[in-house]
């Protein structure tokens, strides 16, 4: 077994010898460090709160939290999927240097350590998590989000919606905390993960499809795909409704002043074009925080760029944790985010937090030999730049065997009928086929990503400018892809046996009728590979 001392620990090439940017750098706290309660749905994109003016999402949580803290404008998941995603959380990393914990259904390399293996091992803190954690990573015997916490369960409100009371395991951990010591929590809903009861929103949340004010311009506007959002929505609310239980327990023993509380997603949401993709409605992510005693001047709306990996610095920062010996620091990617809490500024509050980088490596199933469909991306100052590395593969997986990079729902199966039957393949194209190597989107302008701008003269200055800062920050980074090993990625292998050789084993008759929670058996329709 590898060596499991190097804290986060970056990926280093062969032969190539790399600086790495500090990113973060810790104080030690002059009063007690505060607590840390991180809130994360499952699959939720921005902007389907109600502090961003959606009115057809209930988030009176969320919302409090942003009104008494802080709201985030630009919030992003380096990577559009569940375990890359969380993977860079508890890092601090991006996931091209976390190898085979950069990819989906993966193993969590022994050279990598989370911050709450570090919290647990280097503070006083007591650690543990509720619902999804890590999530779909093999961590075989270790604690990556702490003890688990979910063994009280409830009656669902619906059907597909999880029977962990998360609340009331929040509060069974909070009493077997020992006195005097603080914490880190991480609150993982399953929700609004797919599947979803059809018409749960209508029919139990009292919604109604008039209520939608916005359709993005990538999916058909009807009462399938609508009644569909709906549905997400209703399971958004389960998850805003759990940490409103948490806010108030947390008041009622006297802990809420002094617990800092992030509240976000891990990718968007479950639907065609809005996961496993890097564009705005994949990996733009809701983010609120809130912590009375320790941010200056709440209710501000802050425009800076933030990461996902700037969580672990942050909260590194806050425990005090500033030794060598329990986090290698030079090799942390992002940056704390405590100078925006002491400011009581609004709007971009640090000048130089006006980008971020996206990639992402194999996602799901579904291409032969198992290979991914790998990317990187950039975000400057409104502007989306996207380099596909392998245009001539699929990007959301083969179509013969489901396109199994889009969870199955009403939209993605209205959209596939639409181009089987000779309706409309212009839905189709957009969520399901093949990108060019380059893409450009102005995204203040266009958030649905429908106007590439790639080969606009206009703008052939800035897609040379974003490319050469992109490529310039991977190559610093030690991303592989920038040194001609980047397929090590398709060779890691799947930490799930049903995963492994999935596209030649289905192809040969040995896989039938697979279906998963979140795959509809009528995706499965076989379409030409043109």
């Amino acid at each position: 077994m590898r060596s499991a001392n190097i804290i986060f620990t970056a990926f280093f090439t062969a032969s190539i010898s790399i600086i790495f940017i500090t990113g973060c750098n810790p104080r030690k706290m002059e009063t007690a460090p505060p607590n840390i309660l991180f809130a994360i749905s499952d699959d939720q994109s921005f902007p389907h709160a109600g502090a961003y003016g959606c009115n057809w999402v209930k988030t009176p949580s969320f919302d409090k939290i942003a009104d008494q803290g802080l709201l985030f404008m630009n919030c992003y998941t380096p990577n559009a999927k569940c375990a890359p995603s969380r993977s860079s959380i508890i890092t601090g990393l991006n996931s091209w240097q976390l190898e085979e914990a950069g990819n989906h259904v993966s193993y969590f390399p022994d050279k990598f350590k989370s911050v709450f293996e570090a919290f647990a091992e280097h503070t006083g803190y007591f650690t543990g998590f509720t619902g999804k954690g890590i999530e779909p990573v093999d961590e075989g015997d270790r604690l990556l989000s702490g003890e688990n916490y979910s063994q009280v369960k409830l009656t669902p409100p619906g059907k597909h919606i999880s029977n962990v009371d998360y609340a009331a395991n929040f509060r069974k951990f909070m009493e077997e905390k020992p006195e005097g010591k603080p914490f880190i929590f991480w609150y993982g809903a399953i929700e609004p993960h797919r599947a979803y009861q059809y018409r749960i929103g209508i029919e139990k949340g009292g919604k109604s499809t008039g209520q939608i004010d916005f359709v993005p311009g990538f999916w058909p506007d009807n009462e399938t795909v609508r009644t569909d959002m709906l549905d997400y929505a209703f399971e958004i609310e389960h998850f805003d409704n759990h940490l409103g239980s948490m806010i108030a327990y947390l008041e009622e023993i006297g802990e809420l002043d002094n617990t800092i509380i992030f509240v976000t997603s891990d990718n968007g949401m479950p639907f065609p074009r809005c996961k496993g993709i890097q564009y705005e409605y994949s990996n733009h992510m809701p983010l609120a925080i809130m912590w009375p005693e320790g941010i200056k001047n709440p209710g501000r709306v802050i425009e800076d760029y933030v990461s996902f990996i700037d969580f672990a610095p942050t909260w590194l920062e806050l425990a005090g944790i500033n030794d060598e010996e329990s986090v290698d620091m030079k090799s942390i990617q992002g940056k704390s985010l405590v100078p925006l809490f002491t400011s009581e500024k609004s709007g971009q509050v640090i000048p130089e937090r006006n980008y971020v980088l996206l990639g992402q490596e194999r996602h799901d199933v579904g291409r032969p030999d198992d290979v991914g469909y790998p990317v990187r991306s950039i975000i400057r100052d409104g502007m989306l730049y996207i380099h596909n590395f392998k245009p001539d593969r699929w990007p959301m997986c083969n179509p013969e065997t489901g396109y199994l990079n889009t969870d199955g729902s009403p939209t993605k199966t209205l959209i596939l009928n639409m181009r089987r039957e000779g309706i409309d393949d212009h839905f189709w194209q957009l969520c399901f086929g093949k990108h060019g190597s380059e893409e450009l989107y102005n995204i203040e302008n266009d958030p649905e990503c429908l106007v590439n701008l790639i080969k606009d003269p206009e703008y052939s200055k800035i897609a040379e400018e974003l490319k050469t800062q992109l490529f310039n920050e991977l190559k610093n980074q030690g991303d592989p892809r920038m040194f001609g090993k980047g397929d090590v990625f398709d060779k890691y292998p799947y930490a799930g046996d049903a995963q492994r050789d999935f596209y030649n084993r289905y192809m040969a008759g040995e896989i039938k009728d697979y279906v998963t929670g979140w795959i509809n058996p009528g995706d499965f329709e076989a379409e030409p590979l043109d």
